[in-house]
């Protein structure tokens, strides 16, 4: 997988390290996003657009209603 690069799952491992990673959602300087992230490795993957807010992101991810 190319850094960056969706991984469209829910759980998948980080590609350096091995660390388990589950998609959650997100926050950046754009919006909210769901997307995956390593606590040793740092930001893995975005898999969504981003959102207005952290609410409407949770529901996405909760309902399975997301893509980028």
């Amino acid at each position: 997988m190319l850094p960056g690069e969706c991984v469209n799952a829910i759980v998948t491992e980080c590609s350096e390290c091995g660390e388990t990673m589950y998609l959650n959602v997100r926050r950046s300087a754009a919006g909210y996003y769901l997307g995956f992230v390593c606590k040793y490795d740092g930001p893995y993957s975005r898999e969504s657009g981003y959102y207005a807010s952290e609410a409407a992101a949770a529901k996405a991810l909760a309902s399975g209603s997301y893509g980028r």
